[in-house]
């Protein structure tokens, strides 16, 4: 083979690779964007909480990631009362009334006050629910409603934790009530939230689908 035919396939072989580098780092550049940075926030004691006095150092540390289609949350929560369950909502307004909330899950402290919980849904700036129209809904639970009120979507952005139970807020300082956030609707005051943000920039608007 001449020498000028080897040095032309030499050159149409590096461009070829070049070519072929530049398409992968492309397309590995795309999936990153696509799942974005990581959001992380801290959640701090509730209204009601700083109100009675209690919970003063507690808080939690919450991370959400993108997975593509879906978002992970996760939370780590620290000097909360020793081996309590509490329920975790994403919600309106971080303080009563709280708006529109959605039951997310539960948390378990151990014996160190420590609780950790993982998450998978739609948490970011399309969290919202919506109603286009009334419909009936089935009564299960003491205070459920025969049916729903219409309304627009409305943006959802705070997170609220609750205790399972009034006992528990009882003993550990905290207002002795009952509230409706736990999946028997009996549940304790809210414990932790994001009061820490203004109402209509609560933290899950930072994070991008």
């Amino acid at each position: 083979m001449r020498p000028c035919a080897r040095t032309r396939r030499r050159l149409a072989l590096v461009t070829a690779c070049a070519v072929a580098a530049a398409v992968m780092v492309g397309v590995l550049a795309g999936r990153g964007a696509a799942a974005g940075s990581p959001v992380t926030f801290k959640m701090v004691p509730s209204a009601g909480s700083v109100a009675a006095g209690c919970l003063s150092d507690a808080s939690a540390k919450v991370t959400i990631e993108s997975q593509g289609a879906v978002e992970q949350m996760t939370v780590h929560a620290t000097h909360l009362p020793k081996n309590t369950d509490f329920d975790l909502f994403v919600i309106q307004v971080p303080n009563a009334p709280f708006g529109m909330s959605w039951y997310q899950g539960d948390l378990e402290t151990n014996q160190n006050g420590v609780a950790d919980g993982t998450f998978v849904g739609r948490f970011s700036k399309e969290t919202f629910m919506v109603a286009p129209g009334s419909a009936p809904a089935p009564v299960v639970f003491p205070g459920d409603a025969s049916s729903n009120p219409a309304t627009a979507p409305v943006q959802m952005y705070h997170l609220g934790l609750w205790f399972n139970s009034a006992t528990d807020a009882a003993a550990a300082g905290c207002a002795n009530v009952v509230t409706p956030f736990n999946g028997e609707h009996n549940a304790g005051p809210q414990a932790l939230s994001t009061q820490n943000f203004a109402d209509d920039h609560g933290p899950l608007r930072k994070v991008k689908s």
